[in-house]
């Protein structure tokens, strides 16, 4: 898997909690750097943590299935991504988030937020990818993305949470078609 796929797996992965982060950007304006750091150092652990698990898991598995592992990675992707871009769709209740950083409030999000990375995780080990470099990036790209979330929520409000959830469900859809045409042999990168 190249730099770019990693990065738009990354980058699809994020977007829910850069949507998280831009409701919690939306109450305070007061020690706002301090609040991106938090918010993002929570998402970015639990986005590096989870695909680790999912690779841990589906490392057990990997050669049992290797013959239809490209199937599997295609519909997990396609599920998680379709999960996202329906979510996209669906009407604001105009609540906002609870903008507390405790971690009662902060550990069910970044789980939440993040369960999605698990599946992706599985994928990875029936992929083969290097793991430690892998949810490096995907920890840094949250982290960083998180924090710009919190600004832009404090800036402009939810206006983008529902972009930001359509972008990240087609990038994942996406990915999993290419891996699914490159291993039937359709095309390569």
């Amino acid at each position: 898997m190249g730099f770019l796929e990693l990065f738009l797996i990354a980058a699809g992965l994020s977007m829910d909690a850069f949507a998280v982060a831009v409701c919690t950007g939306l109450s305070s304006r007061e020690r706002l750097f301090k609040k991106a750091v938090i918010v993002g150092l929570y998402f970015g652990f639990f986005q590096a943590a989870m695909p680790l698990i999912g690779y841990l898991i589906g490392a057990q598995f990997a050669d049992a299935i290797s013959a239809f592992d490209h199937w599997i990675a295609f519909v997990l992707l396609l599920f998680i991504g379709g999960k996202m871009i329906f979510e996209s769709f669906k009407k604001e209740d105009g609540k906002v988030a609870d903008a507390s950083l405790k971690p009662s409030k902060m550990l069910p999000l970044a789980l939440a937020t993040s369960i999605d990375a698990l599946a992706v995780g599985v994928s990875f080990a029936f992929l083969s990818v290097d793991i430690v470099p892998a949810i490096s990036f995907i920890g840094a790209v949250t982290f960083l993305l998180s924090m710009a979330g919190v600004k832009i929520g404090s800036l402009f409000g939810t206006k983008f949470k529902s972009k930001a959830e359509l972008a990240g469900g087609v990038i994942l859809v996406l990915m999993g078609a290419k891996i699914l045409m490159e291993h039937m042999g359709i095309f390569g990168f």
